[in-house]
């Protein structure tokens, strides 16, 4: 669906490429109404912003509302398992359905980074991406209660990703405490030495898909 592939970008860091992209996303939008309902009048004060401010601004606001504020945080695991070893386990299961579907994530985020997620989702004929958010609506409706909240107008993606879902949102429990070991094992720190988990917008070498899965994925 290219619903997921507009959403994946409207969630990523504000930059010039993309937003001028605006109206050809609001078009894909349309094109799938009878798949995403009225998600364009649902994204539509998202896209206000996104079209009538400067680019400094947008990312400054992205920055205060994604980067600075954990309760916001665009990895799925971080709500549910906080930062505790459980995190790098459900990671490693999230490559695998990557992988079983010839995705290959991104070296530059972790797994459950909400855009590459919705990327993947968005490569995928409906009927197998719509189980697979209804997997993880739970955290997203929560991400997007709290954006609501604070009336941020990122709060209409993750609506819409509720919407979409075939399945109802649950109420998530707080994530248990941190702890990095094995994150740091799995995943290693970053270029300057930080923990993966802390780095708002993570950089580190994410486990890559093996190079026969790669080459198996590529003959279908």
């Amino acid at each position: 669906m290219k619903t997921f592939k507009v959403l994946s970008l409207l969630l990523m860091y504000p930059e010039s490429d993309w937003l001028s992209a605006l109206p050809e996303m609001q078009a894909a939008l349309a094109g799938e109404i009878s798949l995403n309902g009225d998600a364009a009048h649902r994204l539509a004060p998202l896209f206000d912003l996104l079209k009538n401010t400067r680019l400094i601004e947008l990312q400054e606001n992205y920055v205060a509302t994604f980067d600075r504020n954990p309760s916001h945080s665009l990895h799925l695991f971080e709500h549910i398992h906080g930062e505790s070893r459980d995190r790098g386990s459900a990671m490693i299961n999230l490559l695998e359905e990557y992988w079983k579907h010839g995705f290959d994530a991104a070296a530059s985020e972790l797994p459950d980074y909400v855009p590459l997620f919705l990327e993947f989702l968005s490569q995928l004929p409906s009927e197998e991406a719509l189980p697979l958010l209804g997997d993880a609506v739970h955290v997203l409706a929560l991400i997007g209660r709290k954006l609501d909240k604070n009336g941020s107008p990122y709060a209409a993606a993750f609506q819409l990703l509720e919407a979409l879902s075939p399945v109802a949102a649950q109420e998530l429990t707080e994530p248990p405490v941190r702890d990095m070991d094995e994150a740091m094992e799995m995943f290693g720190p970053t270029a300057d030495g930080a923990e993966p988990l802390l780095n708002p917008r993570p950089q580190v070498a994410v486990v890559r898909m093996p190079v026969s899965r790669r080459q198996g994925a590529a003959t279908h």
